[in-house]
């Protein structure tokens, strides 16, 4: 079992910054892709970035070039720094692990290659 904690959400005005954390315990070692993923009220929940450690990251295009993904394996932490934000970035932020035992692969883009996911942590964007 894994349990990822997020943190860090708030409310920032248009063009701030935001960094959110995602902490793991629990069988951390079995842990491959981690990802964040968002869902806006009333829209289905959208993938932002994914790592793989020893790999280069991935981003969506809507957040490439203002996010930015990284992990720190000492801390057993995933961040999302968030900058120039706008109001669409408006959303509840999920961190997610693909985790033994692996269930079928879908993509790094797609939720149902996750197998463990936070509780989510609320990000308001105002103009």
């Amino acid at each position: 079992q894994v349990q990822l904690v997020e943190s860090g959400g708030g409310s920032v005005q248009a063009g701030g910054s935001l960094r959110l954390s995602c902490a793991a315990s629990g069988f951390i070692g079995n842990i491959g892709w981690m990802a964040w993923f968002r869902q806006a009220p009333g829209k289905e929940r959208e993938w932002v970035a994914v790592i793989l450690m020893h790999t280069s990251p991935y981003y969506a295009d809507s957040v490439k070039g203002r996010f930015t993904i990284s992990q720190d394996n000492a801390k057993n932490t995933l961040y999302l720094q968030m900058n120039l934000l706008k109001p669409e970035d408006t959303a509840m932020y999920y961190c997610a692990a693909r985790a033994a035992p692996l269930g079928e692969w879908f993509g790094y883009s797609d939720s149902r290659s996750y197998n463990y996911w936070g509780q989510g942590t609320q990000v308001t964007v105002s103009s």
